[in-house]
């Protein structure tokens, strides 16, 4: 593996772990109360405006996930669609080093 790719698998392992970590963390304090979580979203301007711009990315994304598996047929890539919706669109996985591959290859 490349020392690019290792660097690339280092940072889409701490974009899944430390989201996940804090999601959790607010979680366990808010007692698992989801309409918390929805309500801390629209606490301030700054905040609305984070939340609208991981949103519009995370349909970018889904969009490009779902163009280069029509076009490529790798099916696998569709295991990015629920990371990026339920962990967060900081977390990629190594199969997007070249999306036209299977994790197989590498």
């Amino acid at each position: 593996m490349s020392p690019l790719k290792k660097i690339y698998l280092a940072v889409s392992l701490c974009g899944a772990v430390h989201p996940m970590y804090w999601f959790l963390t607010f979680m366990r304090e808010s007692g698992s109360r989801l309409l918390r979580l929805i309500t801390a979203w629209y606490v301030n301007v700054s905040i609305r405006y984070l939340t609208w711009g991981l949103t519009i990315s995370a349909i970018s994304q889904t969009v490009w996930i779902l163009t280069k598996t029509w076009l490529r047929h790798n099916f696998l890539v569709l295991l990015e669609i629920p990371s990026t919706f339920i962990i967060g669109a900081s977390c990629r996985f190594i199969c997007f080093c070249r999306p036209d591959r299977s994790l197989k290859e590498y």
